[in-house]
């Protein structure tokens, strides 16, 4: 039901959405919060040329680690990584409410088909008109300015 309540926080959202270099600083500053980590385990040369035994173990580990970290931080009461946080940036629903730890999940995995496209998903967000990479298409979200 499109209420005048709702019609409102729509028109607001429309001129509120977050600018593609905002977003593109706040995944370089989320990048960063896993560098150590990364950095540690990247000392073992095999580790990212096999992708058999310990290497399949690590990249899973680490796809955990990420998946829960995004999806934790974007599904929380701040709607934001560090990154998007320091950038004055959320994560919403298509009405502007807080997203289910579940549509922050499948925001997540639908990262991986912007990547498998040549990154396009991700910088389709600077071109569409809510400012959506694919996997924010998929998920029905928005980011936003806080």
């Amino acid at each position: 039901m499109n209420t005048p309540a709702n019609s409102s926080a729509i028109a607001t959202l429309d001129t509120n959405y977050a600018e593609f270099w905002k977003r593109v600083v706040a995944t370089v500053i989320d990048t960063l919060v896993f560098l150590p980590l990364i950095g540690y385990v990247g000392r073992e040369p095999t580790v990212y040329q096999e992708m058999s035994g310990t290497g399949a173990i690590l990249a899973l580990f680490f796809t955990v680690l990420m998946w829960l970290y995004y999806a934790g931080m974007e599904s929380s009461a701040s709607q934001a990584t560090i990154g998007k946080m320091l950038m004055g940036i959320k994560v919403t629903d298509m009405n502007g409410h807080r997203i289910s730890f579940a549509r922050a999940s499948g925001r997540f995995f639908g990262k991986a088909l912007s990547k498998l496209i040549v990154y396009i998903g991700f910088i389709m967000a600077a071109f569409t008109e809510k400012k959506q990479g694919l996997h924010d298409i998929l998920a029905k979200t928005l980011v936003i300015n806080k």
